[in-house]
């Protein structure tokens, strides 16, 4: 790559953490009681969404009798004892670490309000140690949610990096697309569910966290 990269800048929900099940089978457990189903033409479109984003999607897109807001206040206890025991995705955690001890600055930037990020992050406080800084989608200097650039932008700035330098790992078209926006490179992993094409202009799509070649980047290589 021309681009030198200095930070890594990493999204949470189905890139590091195995969390998208759970947010599929609690939804389809709301969305049941009114004889509806949560399927993959609903879920595209809300991956990587703020959760009022997401909300407002769903019950407009299944036309449900509730607010917003009632769909997240009928979740939220429900998801906050679920993410307690969220696992780590393929490869996350031997990716981050092995640039952790390379001395590689680290930044997660998580759509996620603290109250859910606080729940999935109870089991892996050492692991998260490593990310420099955090940015949660309810920060309050976050303007925008993605596909908006603002999320990436304020990691690079609290960072004190140049946003050209940095490299974003997402699994979801609206960050994706916040990335790209933001004047960074990308690399996707998408779930297998989605339409490849959402990221055809993606700087790199892998199938894998375990597929990343550091060197591709000019990042120290794996041993």
């Amino acid at each position: 790559m021309t681009r030198t990269i200095t930070c890594l800048i990493y999204d949470m929900d189905g890139l590091l953490l195995d969390t998208e099940g759970i947010y599929t089978e609690v939804t389809q457990q709301i969305v049941g009681e009114y004889g509806k189903v949560f399927d993959w033409s609903v879920k595209k479109k809300i991956i990587g969404l703020r959760a009022i984003q997401a909300a407002q999607i769903i019950v407009e897109s299944l036309d449900l009798p509730i607010s917003p807001q009632d769909y997240l206040d009928s979740r939220k206890d429900v998801l906050l004892e679920k993410f307690k025991d969220t696992a780590a995705l393929p490869g996350a955690k031997e990716l981050t670490t092995h640039f952790y001890q390379h001395g590689i600055t680290q930044a997660l930037a998580t759509s996620s309000s603290s109250p859910m990020f606080e729940a999935k992050h109870e089991k892996h406080e050492k692991w998260f140690s490593q990310f420099k800084e955090i940015v949660r989608g309810d920060d309050p200097e976050l303007k925008e949610g993605k596909p908006a650039p603002d999320i990436f932008l304020l990691a690079a700035k609290r960072l004190g990096v140049d946003p050209a330098e940095c490299l974003v790992f997402e699994d979801a078209p609206s960050g994706k697309e916040a990335a790209l926006a933001a004047g960074m490179s990308v690399v996707v992993v998408p779930d297998p569910n989605m339409d490849h094409s959402l990221y055809s202009d993606a700087t790199q799509i892998l199938s894998s966290l375990n597929n990343f070649d550091p060197e591709y980047w000019g990042l120290p290589k794996f041993t």
